[in-house]
């Protein structure tokens, strides 16, 4: 992967992992959301890599990786929000 590579790939990732979090309503705010958005929007983007395989699709332009990893980005937040039950304040 060249440069460029490696930047629209950061690029795509904060996009997927804000957008993700905005469907999901996630309440990260401040340094700690971006780099939790960055990491679900990378980490979404090899989960939807995997399911378009799956599905046999594939993309070739970067409105279609957005997409892919944005769906793979939400399916990773829906999954961590089964496991992980925030604290309730009391």
């Amino acid at each position: 992967m060249n440069g460029l590579g490696i930047i629209w790939t950061i690029i795509v990732g904060l996009l997927a992992g804000g957008i993700a979090g905005w469907i999901m309503h996630s309440r990260r705010s401040g340094l700690t959301g971006w780099i939790v958005s960055f990491i679900v929007g990378l980490l979404g983007s090899v989960i939807g890599g995997w399911i378009y395989g799956l599905l046999g699709f594939s993309t070739s332009s970067v409105l279609g990786t957005l997409i892919m990893s944005v769906i793979g980005a939400v399916v990773l937040l829906f999954v961590v929000s089964l496991i992980w039950k925030p604290k309730s304040e009391s």
